[in-house]
């Protein structure tokens, strides 16, 4: 007997092929409804990265149509297959259609998902026990003599600069990974003593979610049709990892509070909707 399996990476899903689109919504729902209802039906049928309920342009049938992304292709195909031109939650069949064109907007891999997904996705596969985070290290590396001055040096001011180290654990599937973020920034030296404190504590917390995001993107999720998961752990050979000594093995890619203030929260709807549907 052939089993199915999904692998879910804990990466934005930006290929098409794992995106439905739902039309001949009737208007005599509020968008709120809308958006619950089609959330309970369509997360039956796997983890959803993004769910959006649009009204119909003013030209034409009074109406709503929603777009649904799933982090699984399989997942978009089947609920696709099983919802389409079923009433759902109104009097009327709704169309259900799969995109199939990939994305060439991302010709380089997908994007990070932010911290608050990474936990969402965790929780509807894992379940909310099934896994802990645990912060080894959180260091202000502000004076370390090899970080230097990334930022601008002209820049007047404080640097910054936080370091962390995230332990991820999956007791159930005895899997542990660890995950680094570092996050900086020049302070103005005419900022507020409050205000300072609040960006301290802004880049501690900016850090540790990276750290945290880095180790769930070392997992892969291993879906069976039969609702089961396995998970592996996805190792590079030359990261230090933290087991005794912690010490300056923070060494990552750094984080502006630039970034920060544009980037805490990612806007999908800044994300492209490039559509060719399956007729």
């Amino acid at each position: 007997m052939d089993v199915e399996v999904q692998i879910i990476e804990f990466r934005v899903p930006v290929e098409n092929n794992k995106t439905i689109f739902i039309w001949d919504i009737q208007p005599c729902f509020s968008e709120a409804y809308i958006y619950e209802a089609l959330w309970s039906v369509y997360s039956a049928f796997g983890a959803l990265y993004l769910l959006k309920v649009c009204p119909n342009a003013a030209v034409a049938t009074p109406g709503f149509y929603a777009f649904v992304k799933f982090y699984s292709s399989a997942h978009a195909s089947k609920a696709q297959r099983v919802t389409d031109k079923q009433c759902l939650f109104q009097n009327s069949p709704v169309k259900v259609r799969l995109s199939t064109k990939q994305n060439p907007t991302f010709p380089f891999g997908s994007k990070s998902l932010t911290h608050a997904r990474c936990q969402d996705l965790a929780n509807h596969y894992l379940g909310f026990n099934g896994w802990t985070t645990r912060i080894v290290t959180l260091k202000d590396i502000s004076n370390c003599v090899d970080v230097g001055w990334s930022l601008d040096s002209a820049s007047q001011g404080e640097f910054l600069k936080y370091g962390c180290i995230v332990e991820l654990t999956l007791p159930q599937h005895g899997v542990t990974c660890h995950g680094v973020g570092v996050a900086e920034d020049v302070l103005d030296p005419e900022i507020d003593p409050a205000d300072k404190l609040l960006k301290r504590g802004r880049l501690m917390k900016w850090a540790r979610d990276k750290a945290a995001v880095g180790a769930f993107e070392k997992l892969l999720l291993i879906v069976f049709d039969n609702g089961k998961v396995a998970v592996e752990c996805r190792v590079d050979r030359e990261e230090v990892l933290p087991d005794e000594n912690v010490e300056g093995a923070i060494q990552v890619n750094n984080i502006s509070w630039s970034e920060i203030e544009a980037g805490v929260v990612e806007e999908e709807e800044d994300f492209p909707w490039d559509f060719t549907m399956d007729p």
